[in-house]
């Protein structure tokens, strides 16, 4: 333990008011990490009062929450990391759990678990979130027959192996919903530790819109769907256009069944293109799957050799 080192790492954008005491909080109940501040092309003073109040701090001009994320993870080496937000809303207090959990084995990830205490719903007040989150939480559960609680929180810590094997995709807030599903489909280990949430001080605003970067976690989830389970997205789609191409051809066959003759020459048509695409779409997800499976068996196998570097390494 004396020789691990961990990170705190703060993804930030305009957040000149809450900054230092974020900064403060951490060094507080985590004396001994090393907190890491990126600043996203803040247009206040959210960098001199972070690098005042003794993190280290670096710009990321590409901008985007998911970018920011993913060159923290380029640069930064630790045993453990803990993500938080700049903007005050997540306690300290619950970070020597969190790493413990780490320390111990017992997760990959942890993930802070806003919505169990209750006082995320009490605090926030932005409209439509709660809606979006559980909109979200559901859609993740029921593709991977999961039990995640909070799948869009920015309070989570990491083990080394995640970090070091995680490929960032995307580029903004959807980033939290991409940690959730390429956990649970890598099969890392998880723990949720619930915590108190606060809502922004007064004179904070949120960088979050509530339509626009909804719609883009929903279009992630659809695409990592995609990704992810090739057979069953397109196995999806294909039972839909084979509905539709029965509805539009069970009039034919009956037809012929009675008269020896077509007369519905267009339905007939339509009918035979539903059922081709249908079966189109049912092969190219047989063939998208076995793609899948074997990335999945290079990653495991990438993932064990890193595993092994990372083990001579710290027995170094």
């Amino acid at each position: 333990m004396n020789n691990e080192k961990i990170a705190i790492l703060i993804p930030c954008y305009n957040e000149s008011l809450t900054i230092k005491k974020v900064i403060n909080d951490f060094q507080k109940e985590l004396p001994e990490a090393d907190i890491y501040v990126y600043d996203n092309n803040s247009t206040d003073n959210t960098y001199e009062i972070a690098q005042s109040a003794g993190a280290i701090v670096k710009k990321e001009p590409r901008q985007g929450k998911g970018n920011v994320i993913r060159q923290m993870f380029f640069d930064i080496e630790a045993d453990y990391y803990l993500m938080v937000d700049g903007d005050d809303t997540y306690p300290a207090e619950n970070a020597q759990e969190m790493i413990q959990s780490l320390r111990e084995g017992r997760a990959d990830m942890v993930i802070g678990d806003r919505l169990s205490n209750g006082t995320y719903f009490s605090e926030n007040k932005r409209a439509f979130h709660d809606f979006g989150n559980n909109l979200v939480k559901n859609s993740i559960n029921r593709l991977y027959q999961a039990n995640i609680k909070d799948v869009m929180t920015g309070y989570r810590g990491f083990n080394r192996m995640f970090v070091k094997s995680f490929p960032v995709m995307s580029s903004g807030f959807q980033i939290e919903t991409e940690f959730t599903i390429h956990a649970l489909d890598k099969r890392f280990k998880l723990i949720e530790i619930p915590i108190d949430y606060r809502d922004r001080p007064e004179g904070s605003e949120s960088k979050l819109d509530t339509y626009s970067d909804g719609i883009k976690v929903l279009l992630t989830i659809l695409k990592m769907f995609k990704d992810y389970k090739p057979l069953l997205f397109f196995s999806i789609l294909s039972f839909i256009f084979f509905v539709f191409g029965l509805i539009f051809g069970i009039p034919v066959i009956n037809e012929f069944i009675h008269t020896d003759f077509i007369t519905k020459i267009p339905s007939s048509i339509l009918a035979s293109g539903l059922m081709v695409f249908s079966l189109l779409l049912l092969v190219t997800g047989l063939i998208l799957d076995t793609v899948v499976t074997n990335t999945k068996k290079e990653y495991e196998l990438n993932l064990y050799r890193l595993y092994e570097k990372y083990n001579q390494i710290r027995n170094l």
